[in-house]
């Protein structure tokens, strides 16, 4: 069975322009990569878990900040990455601050085979984006989930 991740696209509007929250993923394996590299909020869930239970507790954990809930979560369904795993998300209007992020970590032996752990966070950056840049910027699948906001939301500015 593939893993399984779930997330948060917020957005915003601005002077009538849509833009999204992403988040660029912390750790030496990501720290020079730009196009391509980030994502949306999200994380891991187990077999049995709510899907949007772990949505909202990722978003929490990779912004730090508490997750847009009630009625004005929209389902954006599911893409399958590259690797395999397959993303749950929804969309909620919000804003927040970009510099405010505080992010989770994690541990990871670095350098490789060096007996070193280090910590690093889950999310070194986040940035609000409009459709075409967001596109450029996140994961290949993932940009599916900006298509399908506009759609949602009838937002033509693609």
């Amino acid at each position: 069975m593939p893993k399984r991740s779930a997330g948060i696209l917020l957005y915003r509007v601005r002077q009538g322009a849509v833009e999204v929250l992403l988040v660029h993923p912390g750790g030496p394996f990501w720290a020079t990569r730009d196009l391509g590299a980030w994502t949306i909020p999200k994380g891991e869930y187990e077999p049995g878990e709510d899907p949007l239970a772990a949505a909202l507790r990722e978003f929490r954990e990779e912004t730090g900040h508490e997750p847009p809930t009630g009625d004005g979560l929209l389902e954006l369904g599911t893409v399958r990455q590259r690797g395999g795993k397959v993303i749950t998300a929804w969309a909620a209007a919000g804003d927040l601050d970009p510099a405010a992020i505080d992010s989770g970590t994690f541990e990871l032996e670095w350098p490789p085979r060096s007996g070193n752990r280090r910590e690093f966070p889950e999310v070194d950056r986040a940035g609000w984006f409009d459709p075409d840049t967001a596109r450029r910027k996140l994961l290949a699948a993932q940009a599916e989930l900006v298509d399908r906001l506009l759609a949602k939301i009838g937002e033509e500015a693609r």
